[in-house]
């Protein structure tokens, strides 16, 4: 260290290190400044407010961005970034970062991007510069090929604003579409989300939603009453709970904010950083070669008895661990990921225990979009067959139970990813060719020695076929009886598919396991192309 002369005046030639003192404690002074006002935008606008949002069982952005990433790991953009707007008094309040946290950062050591809404300024609400904070962080995840991840807690767009807000909405929307099947984006559903603010989760993957304090609608409860007089509360017109069991908006719901994240941490566990990208293999302590006898108790060999379709995969994939998507919602049809032998692959599988796991409307479209999803994202496809058909009905046939149940056609028609269909009994009719068959390309279809494929079910068929028969004769009854059991040694028994080739084997139900992880290891390196198109056009 050089010390300065005793009297500087002295001296004969200014000291030029002495000239440069002022300089250094300028710059001492200057980063005591950013850090002071880093520290100020992170504390939020007013300790009350902060206050308020924990009374509300709310976490502030910055304690939401600390619980999704791992610690110390999260760069903040844009963090004193303030909006220009003049009127209405918005000249008085410019809190840096303008409601919204940006950046990036690591989910288990793998990069992710979040953008966490601060209701503590403007109630989190959206405006231009606001808005251009998220298009950033949206373009820069697209750019980098890492998932996205939005923590909502908004108000809509900035009233004051006006127009801009809304242009600020559409560059999300935008964003949003063009990154579909590029990039994993998850949407958490934390605080209010109404009007046009609600469209960016429903374009995004995935919805997660917490009761209480999470809520999602178009038109607010005012604005339906004014409208049709129906008097409705904000939660009971679009709370967790309605998303979750009625709407089918959100795909898992929580009862708080910490479970919420934890999961979201899980999921993107389970999902590639984009779509150029494999799901991430861990290693598997569950061995690849375990039989599962109990499967023979768990599924009853009368295809009229219902059972838990979750037991069955619980005891089929690794450690009993599923992760299952829109729980709550068309609960006829199951569709989760897992793992085996370490490998991430999506479960679609009929619910026999609920409306004996038929197809209709809401299942055929939950089905669709999960089989999508595993196909954007290189996921292996396994589906679990046990259906007896669509659902027969007026009102499925007059809402478009055609047209819903061609997106699940399509989706199957169109996923190149590995696909293998195993049937554990009943497959009957057009719901059978929906759920993977062969004949639409499933790559691999296996059976078990229960399995009925047909047209329909023995009873029906018999009544169709030997209707004259059973009616003429003398004990109707029992020539129905006996039609049936004929129809069914004809053309229903466990082997008649397998022996035309529509069935590649009949397996022991105890080697369902490992014969999953030998076929899905074979088509590891599957390569499947689609005609030349600029998109398909899928049934609406």
């Amino acid at each position: 260290m050089i010390s300065e002369p005793p009297n500087a005046a002295d001296a004969p030639d200014a000291d030029p290190v002495a000239d440069r003192a002022p300089s250094i404690n300028s710059m001492r002074a200057h980063v005591a400044e950013l850090v002071e006002r880093k520290r100020a935008a992170a504390a939020g606008p007013d300790p009350a407010a902060t206050e308020r949002q924990h009374a509300r069982g709310k976490q502030t952005a910055h304690e939401r961005i600390e619980a999704l990433f791992d610690p110390g790991s999260f760069v903040e953009i844009e963090g004193l970034r303030t909006h220009q707007a003049t009127g209405f008094g918005m000249d008085r309040k410019h809190p840096p970062g303008d409601g919204v946290v940006t950046g990036w950062g690591t989910v288990e050591g793998r990069r992710v991007f979040a953008y966490a809404h601060d209701f503590r300024i403007f109630g989190g609400s959206l405006g231009e510069a606001h808005a251009h904070k998220i298009h950033k962080v949206m373009d820069l995840a697209v750019a980098a090929g890492a998932p996205l991840v939005s923590l909502n807690d908004g108000a809509g767009a900035r009233i004051q604003e006006g127009v801009t807000a809304l242009a600020g909405y559409g560059g999300i929307f935008r964003r949003n579409t063009r990154a579909s099947g590029v990039i994993p984006q998850i949407s958490v559903m934390l605080g209010p989300c109404a009007g046009g603010a609600a469209y960016s989760p429903a374009l995004t993957d995935f919805v997660f939603m917490v009761r209480g304090s999470a809520q999602m609608f178009i038109t607010g409860p005012e604005v339906v009453t004014a409208v049709t007089g129906e008097n409705i509360s904000m939660e009971g017109l679009g709370g967790a709970d309605v998303h979750a069991q009625t709407s089918g908006v959100a795909h898992f719901l929580y009862d708080d904010e910490a479970s919420c994240l934890h999961d979201v941490r899980f999921l993107l566990s389970l999902l590639p950083s984009n779509n150029h990208e494999q799901p991430p293999v861990i290693a598997s302590t569950d061995p690849a070669d375990r039989r599962s006898e109990s499967l023979y108790d768990l599924v009853p060999t009368d295809s009229n008895r219902p059972y838990d379709m979750r037991a069955v995969i619980e005891e089929i994939v690794d450690d009993g661990v599923l992760f299952e998507v829109n729980e709550h919602w068309a609960a006829n049809i199951v569709c989760a990921l897992a793992r085996l032998n370490g490998r991430v692959v999506g479960i679609v599988a009929n619910q026999p225990s609920v409306l004996a796991g038929v197809l209709d409307i809401e299942a055929s479209e939950k089905a669709a979009r999960f089989v999508q999803l595993c196909d954007a994202f290189n996921i292996p496809i396994v589906t679990l067959v046990d259906v007896p058909g669509f659902l027969p009905g007026v009102a499925q046939e007059h809402e478009g139970i055609i047209r819903h149940g061609a997106k699940l056609l399509y989706a199957y028609c169109n996923a190149t990813v590995a696909r293998i269909s195993v049937v554990l009994r009943k497959a009957y009719g057009g719901a059978y060719i929906v759920m993977d068959s062969r004949s639409i390309g499933a790559d691999l279809a296996l059976a078990w020695p229960t399995n009925e494929i047909a047209v329909m079910g023995a009873e029906g068929a018999a009544n169709v076929i030997f209707r004259r028969e059973i009616a003429a004769a003398d004990d109707p009854d029992a020539a129905r009886l006996q039609k049936i059991k004929e129809y069914r040694t004809e053309l229903i028994h466990p082997y008649y598919a397998a022996e035309r080739g529509l069935v590649d084997d009949v397996i022991d139900p105890a080697d369902t396991r490992p014969a999953l992880i030998a076929a899905l290891a074979m088509l590891t390196t599957k390569h499947a192309d689609l005609p030349m198109r600029k998109h398909g056009n899928p049934p609406q």
